[in-house]
C-alpha cells in the first residue's frame, strides 16, 4: 500500500493495482503547484465530505478517470445527477471493493457544498487492504467513537488531522492516537491557509514525547505499508 500527499487532506493511494484519490483539493491550493492534476490516475475517489477544500477537482479528475465516487448518500447523489459514477455509503456500513473493504465511520464537523447543497453527515474512512489497515479521519474533532475502530480493526496507520481551529490540534490527536490504539501517525489538514499553520517540529516532538511517531510529508512524498 502506497501513499501519497498531495497538500491540505489530499491523498493518492495506491493498493495492488488500484488507485485511489482522497479529497482532493490540489488545483486551488498553492502550495501543491507541484502536482498536475491531469496526470493523476484515479480508479476511485472517497470523500469525507462537502467544503470546497475536499471536493474542488472531484469533477475534473472523475470526468477524466470515470472514477467511482464513494462518499455519504447525499455527496454521492449529487454526483450522480451530474453524470459521474458513485457509491453511497452512510455511518457504520461497509463494502467489499476491488482494493479491500471499505468502512464509513462516524466524524464531528459539517458538510455542505460550495452552492449551498446539504452535504449530509461528515465522516472518515477505514481501510482494510494488502493486509494493511489505515484509517482516514476527515475533519473531525477528537470523538469517543475513535474507540470503537480498533475494536473491528488494528490498524497500521492513522491519516490524522492536526491543524486545530477546524479540528483537531495535535494534542487532541495524541489522544485520537491513543483511542484507536495506533502509534504510527500520518498528520495532514495543516499550514494551508492561516488558520491552521503549525509548529511541524514542536509537534513532531509532542508525538515523539509520547512514544509516538508524526508523519508530515512533502507534498508528492510517498509511503509505504
Amino acid at each position: 500500500m502506497k501513499i501519497t500527499f498531495y497538500g491540505h487532506a489530499s491523498l493518492g493511494i495506491t493498493i495492488a493495482d488500484i488507485h485511489i484519490i482522497v479529497d482532493p483539493f490540489i488545483s486551488a491550493n498553492p502550495k501543491a503547484a507541484s502536482i498536475d492534476i491531469t496526470t493523476l490516475e484515479a480508479d476511485y475517489i472517497l470523500l469525507t465530505h462537502a467544503h470546497q477544500d475536499h471536493i474542488l477537482d472531484v469533477e475534473a479528475i472523475a470526468k477524466r478517470t470515470n472514477a467511482v465516487i464513494v462518499s455519504n448518500a447525499e455527496i454521492a447523489t449529487y454526483y450522480s445527477k451530474k453524470g459521474l459514477q458513485s457509491h453511497p455509503m452512510n455511518h457504520g456500513g461497509s463494502w467489499n471493493f476491488e482494493f479491500g473493504n471499505l468502512k464509513f465511520v462516524n466524524a464531528i464537523h459539517s458538510s455542505s457544498f460550495p452552492d449551498g447543497t446539504y452535504g449530509g453527515n461528515p465522516g472518515g474512512f477505514v481501510i482494510e487492504g494488502e493486509r494493511k489497515n489505515i484509517y482516514i479521519a476527515g475533519d473531525t474533532a477528537l470523538t469517543m467513537d475513535m474507540k470503537l475502530i480498533p475494536m473491528r480493526t488494528k490498524l497500521d496507520l492513522a491519516v490524522l488531522p492536526i491543524g486545530n481551529n477546524f479540528t483537531m490540534d495535535v494534542e487532541d490527536s495524541i489522544i485520537a492516537s491513543d483511542f484507536l490504539e495506533c502509534d504510527k501517525i500520518l498528520g495532514y489538514h495543516y499550514d494551508t491557509f492561516g488558520y491552521i499553520e503549525i509548529n511541524k517540529e514542536q509537534s513532531i516532538k509532542q508525538f515523539f514525547d509520547k512514544g509516538k511517531d508524526l508523519m508530515l510529508l512533502n507534498i508528492g512524498e510517498s509511503i509505504e505499508l
